[in-house]
């Protein structure tokens, strides 16, 4: 259904195939079909495997490990994107029954998801988003079916046990359908994709697709939409960014020192902290970082591991940027490169590198303020 979905949006069938066939595991063939449920349109997608003589019969049982599933992406002809993209879903694969199954990554043997049909599946999926130019993905919430469902471990319960693992961290809602309404293949592709669960504020609505599936549910279409948005990407139109912040009231000046090098080294946008009164009129310090949506996990890692924090805040914000470059000028004290910003066509900021002045005004014994000014004096001339 996501790729039936992904196809809907536009992404190019014929080149799809082409990536598939870079597999060296045969020829598939990707039929579309016009499909329509509950007055809704959209694509149904049927992916044709090999025959077994030209495929499995020469790698081996289809009950592959991660071994093997990578030494298959290695030695494939794909795009790097979509390698890289699909090393990771399977690598994700792999941790969840892992995970399950008290074992490593490494010592998993896929049994469906290891077959033809749902490497086809991935690798698919991940070349449809790479042709989209799709560069971030927000998952609202999944359904979650009930009942029992076959595998190779026998009946299972709805969701499955590594769909459950796979599905941590990610929005759910329960649904009254008998089935299974979110595989392990699918719970993988959306879990590595995902950088968020809401689309930008402000972002354009360029298309919709609809994925069908082949199953006819009790209540609902068994469709998957997916909204292809463009976001404002010229400086100062803003961009959306997430600010995580918490309270802390019992760690040493010192080990705040450490949790903000830590942020930094993570690449967070900016990160600062804040003398605050708290109730019982204890004095505490609040911690703030602003971070890409996709840094929120690991921020929360280091939040939790390098503060005595129980807890974080998080919301959206916009942060407005002014287009920036580089220069170079010269002072009586030696050369000092300038972020030169400007908004709306207009110069309106100048600053020197902190590090270029403090290392002139040393070399030369003369105060950090004076080379910072003769900098700035030098760029307002340069302009």
């Amino acid at each position: 259904m996501i790729l039936a979905a992904l196809i809907d949006l536009g992404a190019d069938k014929t080149a799809i195939e082409h990536a598939l066939a870079g597999l060296h595991l045969g020829s598939f063939r990707i039929e579309t079909q016009a499909h329509a449920e509950h007055g809704l349109h959209g694509t149904r997608v049927v992916v044709y495997e090999p025959s077994p003589h030209n495929a499995e019969h020469d790698h081996g049982h289809p009950h592959r490990g991660l071994t093997e599933i990578r030494k298959i992406l290695a030695e494939a002809i794909l795009p790097e994107e979509t390698r890289r993209l699909a090393k990771a879903v399977f690598t994700r694969l792999a941790e969840a029954e892992a995970c399950v199954h008290r074992t490593t990554p490494d010592a998993v043997h896929f049994h469906e998801v290891g077959a033809l049909d749902a490497i086809a599946d991935i690798v698919g999926a991940c070349s449809a988003l790479r042709l989209l130019g799709i560069e971030r993905v927000s998952v609202g919430p999944l359904p979650l079916g009930h009942g029992v469902v076959h595998c190779a471990h026998g009946l299972l319960p709805v969701p499955a046990p590594g769909t459950v693992e796979l599905l941590k961290g990610l929005p759910v809602r329960s649904a009254d359908e008998p089935f299974e309404l979110v595989t392990p293949t699918g719970a993988a592709l959306l879990a590595t994709w995902r950088a968020g669960e809401a689309p930008p504020s402000g972002a354009r609505l360029v298309a919709v697709g609809h994925g069908f599936g082949h199953r006819t549910l009790k209540h609902r279409p068994n469709l998957l939409r997916a909204l292809l948005l463009e976001t404002a990407e010229e400086p100062g139109e803003g961009a959306e960014c997430l600010v995580l912040e918490t309270n802390v009231d019992d760690q040493t000046p010192e080990l705040v020192g450490a949790l903000m090098r830590r942020l930094f080294e993570i690449g967070v946008l900016d990160a600062f902290c804040a003398p605050v009164v708290m109730k019982k009129q204890r004095l505490a310090t609040l911690i703030t970082v602003l971070c890409r949506l996709e840094q929120r996990e690991q921020v929360l890692d280091v939040l939790f591991a390098e503060s005595t924090s129980f807890g974080v805040r998080e919301y959206t914000v916009r942060r407005h940027m002014l287009a920036r470059r580089e220069t170079r000028v010269e002072t009586p004290y030696g050369p000092v490169r300038v972020q030169i910003g400007a908004w709306k066509n207009r110069e309106t900021t100048r600053s020197p590198e902190y590090e270029d002045c403090v290392r002139l005004a040393a070399e030369r014994g003369v105060p950090a303020r004076a080379v910072y000014e003769a900098a700035v004096a030098a760029a307002r001339t340069q302009a």
